[in-house]
């Protein structure tokens, strides 16, 4: 396990957004072979995070910051429901782009960033809070409640 850090969450704010497209980069690269360089990717999604961060309709982003700089991230998107006559909730939140540098995991900090959007989703009052997980974050999805759904159906790659 890592040694603890001293690092804290905040909301992420629109002086935020180079960071967060570099850290983008970071992560997805780190998947897949990108297919765009760092320097044609970052400023295309540095325009486009401009202006979600800024709005907070739709979208909310917490940072995880070491020593001034940025070191993980997570996105919420919020999803609107139809409105509903009955007492059901009438919001999704859906869980993106979670990432926090390799040396910053396994001390506790990317719970608190998951607990950070959590929370702001018990205020937000949504029906149900999904994501795509993959093998090795499963665990950490799971110690904080989630669970494999048995209502939904999806159509991929269509």
């Amino acid at each position: 396990m890592n040694t603890p850090t001293q690092t804290q969450v905040r909301r992420a704010t629109t002086d935020d957004v180079s960071a967060l497209a570099m850290l983008r980069y970071e992560f997805r690269s780190r998947r897949q072979t990108p297919v765009e360089s760092a320097a044609e990717f970052v400023p295309r999604c540095t325009e486009w995070m401009r202006s979600r961060v800024a709005d907070e309709t739709r979208w909310r982003v917490w940072v995880l910051m070491e020593r001034g700089t940025i070191v993980g991230n997570i996105w919420l998107q919020i999803v609107e429901k139809l409105p509903n006559p009955n007492a059901e909730r009438e919001r999704h939140g859906y869980v993106t782009n979670f990432f926090v540098r390799p040396e910053y995991r396994n001390t506790g900090a990317g719970s608190r960033l998951l607990d950070a959007l959590l929370g702001e989703c018990r205020g937000l009052e949504t029906d149900s809070v999904f994501l795509w997980p993959s093998d090795r974050s499963r665990p950490l999805y799971e110690r904080h409640g989630f669970v494999t759904p048995s209502t939904m159906l999806v159509l991929e790659d269509q």
